[in-house]
């Protein structure tokens, strides 16, 4: 029904679809017929909700046995875990399940009601890496392998174009145009298709992949996974595999995520003297507010602008 895994490190093993499989496919078709949400959506509502079902009841427990205080806990549980940012779309998805139920009939009270933990706008800048780590931490994946030679062109391309975990999990072998030398990319947050060049060093990191690290395979999609069930890789697997490849390199890259690649990019083109305008269209983002946020990590191109303090206030220091 959907891909059961979670959130590592962020949610409780979640339930087998079993005893409430019937619930979650209903649910299921709900999000995707009323509420148009994509495939990764479902898969995250899903996971939350399987995680929640597991922890809040025992194994022969009725979901109308679901108390107020279980909710409570689990979102204690998992709070303790992760960022306010994550909480609050834990939050969200359990409500969504919670309302439904009530809907149903499945549960006689409105369980629904649950804080959501403040979170604001722009409170967090993004955590951008070094272009030196960037560089180190592609030397350092092992392309002798097949799974290394994915996993170092899924990252690079993620360094090289800002490219989304989502988005590399989409790629295909017809978004590669080799007589255009283009890669066409769907931007699914602008309902866009971006075609970017690939550069001369780009199409040797894809031929050699495709060459040592892709067997041939009848499906269509560029990434594949190296395990059983054969497929497409994953929007969250690309996450773990930048993970992975972190933790095995050695570098000081703690707390960092494969959205860190996507952000030195952009700082890398906001130094080298790049408009705004022009790398919120690279990355896909729908207002330019979204890009200004690096604007706060060119530290020193903030004290170039930076108003002297008044004398009111020098003379109080």
């Amino acid at each position: 029904m959907v891909d059961a895994r979670q959130a590592k490190g962020q949610l409780v093993k979640p339930t087998p679809t079993g005893r409430f499989e019937a619930l979650l496919d209903l649910y299921t078709r709900r999000l995707r017929d009323l509420y148009g949400f994509r495939p990764n959506t479902i898969s995250q509502h899903v996971v939350t909700v399987s995680a929640f079902l597991e922890q809040a009841l025992p194994a022969d427990a009725p979901l109308a046995s679901l108390t107020r205080e279980a909710v409570e806990a689990f979102v204690t549980t998992v709070g303790n875990r992760v960022t306010r940012q994550t909480l609050q779309h834990v939050v969200a998805r359990l409500r969504a399940f919670l309302r439904f139920c009530h809907e149903q009939g499945e549960l006689a009270q409105r369980l629904d009601r649950i804080d959501t933990p403040r979170v604001y706008r722009g409170e967090l800048p993004p955590r951008a890496l070094q272009w030196k780590l960037v560089l180190a931490l592609l030397r350092s994946i092992d392309r002798s392998d097949p799974a290394g030679c994915r996993d170092h062109a899924m990252l690079y391309l993620m360094a090289y174009y800002g490219l989304r975990p989502s988005e590399v999990a989409a790629l295909n072998l017809d978004s590669i145009d080799w007589v255009a030398q283009t890669l066409q990319v769907e931007q699914r947050k602008t309902h866009s298709t971006l075609v970017l060049p690939l550069s001369c060093q780009a199409l040797r990191v894809l031929r050699h992949y495709l060459c040592y690290g892709r067997s041939g395979s009848r499906h269509r999609h560029l990434f594949l996974r190296h395990r059983s069930p054969a497929g497409a890789i994953s929007r969250c697997a690309v996450g773990d595999v930048y993970e992975k490849r972190s933790r095995q390199s050695g570098l000081p890259l703690a707390g960092t995520s494969a959205y860190s690649l996507r952000h030195a990019f952009a700082m890398r083109l906001l130094e080298r003297g790049i408009g705004i305008k022009a790398i919120g269209d690279l990355l896909g983002h729908r207002s330019l507010e979204s890009t200004c946020v690096y604007l706060r990590l060119q530290v020193d191109a903030l004290r170039d602008v930076a108003l002297p303090l008044p004398q009111e206030v020098r003379r109080s220091l």
